[in-house]
Formats: C-alpha cells, sequence, structure tokens
C-alpha cells in the first residue's frame, strides 16, 4: 500500500525550534515562579495549597523573582504563538515537554544534587518518545480551514471543563493535593494552545479574504474570551500547585496532560490528521506512552528538599534574585 508523507515547507518547519526556545523560557519561568511562590509562602507563614489567597496574590506581584518568572513565561507564550502560526498544533505543541527535561537540570543545579539514573531513565524516554512523536506528526499531519461547527464543539467542551473544574474546587479545595492544580492547569493550557491555534488561522484567513468579515467570525471573539478564562483559572492553579511540590514535578503534569488535550483536540476536532495513515495512529500512542512512562519516572523519584519552603537546600536555591 502506498504511504503518502507530507514534508513541511521550510517556513513550517522554522516552527520547530522557535517552540523549543519556548520551551527554554518555559522551564525557567517555572523555577522562578516556584521560588518566588515558596518565598511568599515562608513570609506569611500560610501555605496555598489550597488556593492563593488575595493578600499573597498582592505579595507576588512584589516578589522580583515571581515576577521575572512571569516575563520568562510571557516569551515562551510568544514564542509559541509564533510557533503554532507557523505549523501544525499536532507538530509544535508537543514539543513543550522539552520543558520538563531543562526544568529538572535546572532543579539538580539548584538543589545541587546529582541526576540519579531514575531521572537520567525518565529524560531518555521522554525526549525519545516526543522526538518519535514530532517526526511522524511533521510528516503526516497538516493545517486545515476550521469551521464554524469546529469552534463550537471546542468552546462547548472548553465550558464544560471550566463549570468543572470550577464547582471542584469551590467544593473540595481542601480536599485536593496539588495533582488536582496540576492536571487542572494541563487540561486549560490545553485548550488555551487550541484557541490560540484557532483564532491564529481564522486571522490569517481574514486577512487572505482581504478582512471582509462573515458571521461565523464573531465567534472568533467568544475563542478570545475562552483563552482568557482558561489562562487566568490555569495560571492560578499552578501557582497553587508550585506551593506544595517542585517546579520539576508541575511541569511533568502540565507538559504530558497539555500536549495531550492539544494534540487530541487537533487530531478529532480540527482534523489535522484526518490524511495521516494508519500506521500514524499507533505510532503517535506509543511514543505518548513512551514520553509518558518518562514524566513518570521524573514525577516518582525522591523528592528534593526544596519543596518545603524554608529547607537549608530551598535557602541555598533561592540565593540571588529573591
Amino acid at each position: 500500500m502506498e504511504v503518502e508523507l507530507i514534508t513541511l515547507t521550510p517556513m513550517q518547519a522554522l516552527g520547530i525550534p522557535i517552540a523549543l526556545v519556548g520551551a527554554v523560557f518555559l522551564a525557567l519561568g517555572a523555577e522562578f515562579q516556584h521560588r518566588g511562590v515558596n518565598k511568599v509562602d515562608a513570609a506569611t507563614g500560610k501555605s496555598a495549597s489550597t488556593g492563593l489567597s488575595v493578600s499573597q496574590l498582592l505579595a507576588l506581584v512584589k516578589r522580583p523573582s515571581w515576577v521575572l518568572g512571569t516575563l520568562m513565561l510571557g516569551l515562551a507564550i510568544v514564542f509559541q504563538l509564533i510557533s503554532l502560526f507557523l505549523a501544525p498544533l499536532t507538530v509544535v505543541q508537543p514539543l513543550g515537554a522539552i520543558a520538563l527535561v531543562i526544568t529538572s537540570i535546572v532543579t539538580a543545579r539548584t538543589t545541587k544534587t546529582k541526576l540519579s539514573r531514575q531521572t537520567i531513565r525518565g529524560i531518555i524516554f521522554c525526549v525519545g518518545g516526543i522526538a518519535l512523536f514530532v517526526t511522524v506528526a511533521a510528516l503526516t499531519t497538516s493545517s486545515l480551514p476550521i469551521g464554524e461547527a469546529q469552534l463550537i464543539i471546542v468552546l462547548v467542551i472548553l465550558a464544560i471543563v471550566l463549570v468543572i473544574l470550577g464547582a471542584a474546587f469551590l467544593m473540595f479545595r481542601h480536599r485536593f493535593t496539588n495533582i488536582f492544580y496540576i492536571v487542572g492547569a494541563g487540561i486549560l493550557f490545553g485548550f488555551v494552545a487550541t484557541l490560540a491555534k484557532v483564532i491564529i488561522d481564522r486571522v490569517h484567513t481574514i486577512v487572505q479574504r482581504g478582512f471582509h468579515l462573515t458571521p461565523s467570525d464573531g465567534i472568533t471573539i467568544f475563542c478570545i474570551v475562552g483563552i482568557i478564562a482558561a489562562a487566568l483559572i490555569g495560571s492560578y492553579f499552578v501557582q497553587t500547585a508550585y506551593s506544595s511540590g517542585p517546579p520539576d514535578l508541575v511541569v511533568a503534569g502540565l507538559t504530558v496532560i497539555d500536549p495531550i488535550v492539544g494534540v487530541s483536540i487537533g487530531i478529532f476536532v480540527l482534523g489535522e490528521a484526518a490524511t495521516a495513515p494508519i500506521w500514524a495512529g499507533f505510532v503517535f500512542v506509543i511514543a505518548g506512552a513512551l514520553a509518558a512512562y518518562g514524566v513518570f519516572q521524573l514525577a516518582m523519584r525522591a523528592p528534593h528538599a526544596t519543596e518545603l519552603p524554608g529547607t537549608p537546600a530551598s535557602a541555598a536555591g533561592a540565593e540571588g534574585i529573591q
């Protein structure tokens, strides 16, 4: 059976290194934000593990390390948006998992510990799985025009997710561990990336039409509202997760769940893999499993002393920018 592979144009291929640069900023931003949240916890004497209070949020804004981390995450978003404009969602979205590798290395250096065998094994599986996924995705997926029905489906799913997560937070936040916040943030940021891709493609289509608007273009406004809501709530969940776990654990959850959500929507709703051969689907599953196993290895290793603010290791890692 003849297999037709899709070759990325040079401009589309440029989206891959740009996404990698964004992953670097994501990793560094997570490290600095985590440091800021731990400092605020130590200064206020109250953990934010059940949700940040207004006073803690205001204290974060005054913390230089948190502000620097936020700026880096802002740059990460800019690079991600550029990569989404250039290449299909299924190609560039999984590359965010590289941030996990960088965060693990930075955390090891900050805590002055060596990477364990389990950590190295996790990194190898993570990088190998992502490399395989991106290679196959680059050869078998492509960006397609997004219709009104697809936009509505994505927005309806996001609305349901926001209602479920919001209700769960209000009723059960005192029982949740940081895993809830990590999973919730990963799901929401998966929608952020997807809606960003939708808006970029829609704007590109409008420009190609000579700025001739149609009634369906009004849905793009709801996409912008959805991005703002998902990004704000997801960011709040991330800051709360930092209060009860190391940055690499938070990034580990985000870089698995976020791509899974984004790529799943890209494949099943946006149809980016509509022309992909059957074998590509099996490779996607295998590559995803390899990456997930790598993240699991990283998340389940022995915790660093920096998990609790105020410990000697935490103090050593927080020297410099506070």
